[in-house]
């Protein structure tokens, strides 16, 4: 049997005492009898918040999501509601999504607020995760908490913290809450509720929502366009069910098939390997109804319901997935050509997306005279500049992971507003002779074209957080001189804030916020982006190559050439 580590086991002994109930204590045994190296992961050091709040595998320990670790979150972020809104009645409101326990975990949250004098909206049921953005701002709450673990596999859940504004918590709020929780003792966890504080709230959150997704996401299609539109959308068992395929039908567009076995909320995902419509896979079954019902367009969901997949007819008229990039950059240019219809794009109009991204979108924003503004990873960098920025005007954006953020009336990614730009944008294409992808190949020909592909390893545990760390630091201390024969001329580091010239060996300041990303330009303006995962045991590798597209004949031959530059780059990198 494998030996325990000492200080583990006095960690797991304290889960033994009397702050945890019969359960966390039936658990904690059952790790330290039968299965030392489960009860190693679970103790061995606290969950962190990410890029996307808190997100883990759910049982006992300090390292996993349960009643305890959502306990603490919850009272740490009650104590500094108290502190810092002192005479103010504090407001919050709670979403959840499809997985196991989230219910459960979502009373828990409410039943610990009101325990601490705090108002609470609860909604009744599953709710995509863009519309408790909304109903932050929309109730007037001082904070929002969505239960979700977006689109990781059945057994993790997860706790994303949203501020006044309806975007996820940023500095330095977070690092001020984090260290409240940090202080907290389990014991000091208040878990008896204040029923008369819990208010159930529902269909009239539903119906602004859901009148704001229209206004926002509508373009002035026509009647018989939207008609014409063939269209299939699946939740993958999630919460958009709720709100995506209302939203489409407040809209004017009826011809909607839904995928009925993946219609209903379902915690073990069972038609899918994974929910994320990122994979081809999870889309299949949607697929194969597009293809018998000749739709258009297929659009998929995540399980909180932010993120979007699109498939869209091709040149040959086979249906095929596009990646997030691609989808983002038809969304933003379709965005940008109906704010230059009413003379609405000024200096003062801009568009947001990250690092990571393709560099197309700066292309095309700054053709139309907008402002293209860069942040790090994830939504809550979009939604902080829109609030630290009031005097100017949010077109959209968007980050390769699938998201995008239609206006600034919700301040995250958005696949119910998403799901119906794009629905808009297929709509008008068909009845002006083109299509969606058509559409893409006149922008690559326009603003070059640009391929990309994200690369993620996982790397479960503690062994592979330690394998993640030493790639990182062996980009960092090795850095590659040349990539697939071109030359690397400039490395920028985000956690050092340095950008290098390897050129003349200049080096600049990187005006954004610390972050363990390192992203590799070469002479032909290749770019390869290295960052460890903030929600998930993954590094990831974001490849984006480019070549002038003179015509639409020469698209597959330049497609090919693009695929080729990736290969060779992916063998430098040694990720295969």
């Amino acid at each position: 049997m494998t030996q325990i580590k000492s200080d583990i086991l006095s960690k797991a002994k304290l889960w033994l005492t009397d702050t945890f109930d019969e359960e966390t204590h039936t658990q904690v045994n059952n790790l330290i009898k039968n299965n030392p190296q489960e009860l190693e992961e679970s103790f061995y050091k606290n969950a962190a918040f990410g890029t996307g709040g808190m997100r883990g595998v759910m049982g006992a320990g300090p390292n996993r999501i349960n009643k305890y670790t959502l306990g603490k979150n919850t009272q740490g972020l009650s104590n500094y509601l108290k502190r810092e809104f002192e005479n103010e009645e504090i407001r919050a409101v709670i979403a959840y999504d499809c997985r196991k326990n989230s219910k459960e975990f979502a009373q828990i949250v409410a039943d610990i607020f009101s325990a601490n004098g705090i108002k609470v909206f609860l909604f009744s049921e599953l709710r995509p995760t863009p519309e408790l953005s909304f109903a932050v701002k929309h109730l007037n709450c001082h904070c929002g908490i969505v239960l979700t673990a977006s689109h990781n596999p059945p057994e993790y859940n997860g706790y994303k913290v949203y501020w006044q504004d309806g975007g996820q918590l940023v500095p330095p709020q977070d690092a001020k809450i984090i260290e409240e929780i940090e202080s907290l003792d389990y014991s000091e966890i208040k878990f008896e509720a204040n029923p008369s504080l819990i208010e159930f709230i529902d269909e009239e959150v539903d119906e602004a929502f859901q009148t704001a997704s229209v206004k926002n996401g509508s373009f002035g299609t026509s009647p018989s366009a939207k008609e014409n539109l063939k269209i299939v959308f699946t939740s993958l068992h999630g919460a958009s069910s709720t709100a995506t395929p209302q939203v489409l039908k407040k809209a004017g567009y009826e011809n909607v098939y839904l995928v009925e076995e993946q219609a209903a909320p379902n915690s073990n995902f069972p038609t899918v390997k994974s929910p994320n419509p990122e994979e081809p896979e999870a889309l299949k079954m949607a697929m194969e109804l597009a293809e018998k019902e000749n739709a258009d367009i297929v659009i998929g969901t995540d399980p909180d319901g932010d993120r979007l997949g699109i498939a869209v007819r091709d040149l040959n008229n086979e249906l095929l997935l596009l990646n997030g990039n691609q989808t983002m950059v038809v969304m933003t240019w379709f965005l940008l050509e109906q704010w230059k219809k009413r003379n609405e794009v000024s200096e003062n109009s801009f568009v947001a997306s990250t690092i990571v991204s393709t560099p197309m979108l700066k292309n095309i924003t700054q053709a139309y005279g907008a402002q293209y503004q860069e942040v790090l990873t994830g939504f809550k960098w979009i939604a902080k500049m829109i609030k630290d920025h009031p005097e100017m005007d949010f077109v959209g954006g968007g980050e390769e992971s699938f998201g995008f953020m239609v206006g600034e009336f919700v301040r995250d990614k958005d696949a119910t507003t998403a799901t119906l730009l794009a629905c808009e944008i297929a709509a008008q294409m068909k009845e002006n002779g083109s299509s969606f992808y058509k559409q893409l190949i006149e922008l690559y020909k326009e603003f070059g074209f640009y391929k990309e592909e994200l690369i993620s390893l996982v790397k479960k545990g503690i062994e592979g957080e330690l394998q993640i760390k030493q790639m990182m630091v062996d980009l960092r201390e090795n850095p590659l001189k040349e990539i697939n024969g071109e030359k690397v001329v400039l490395i920028e580091d985000y956690q050092a804030s340095i950008s290098k010239n390897m050129q003349d060996h200049s080096e600049t300041v990187i005006d954004l916020p610390k972050s363990n990303v390192l992203i590799y330009y070469t002479e032909e303006g290749s770019k390869i982006a290295a960052r460890p995962s903030g929600t998930e045991p993954k590094i990831k590798f974001y490849i984006s190559v480019n070549e002038e597209l003179k015509s639409s004949e020469d698209f597959e031959k330049a497609q090919k050439l693009l695929q080729q530059k990736i290969a060779g780059i992916r063998a430098d990198l040694q990720v295969d």
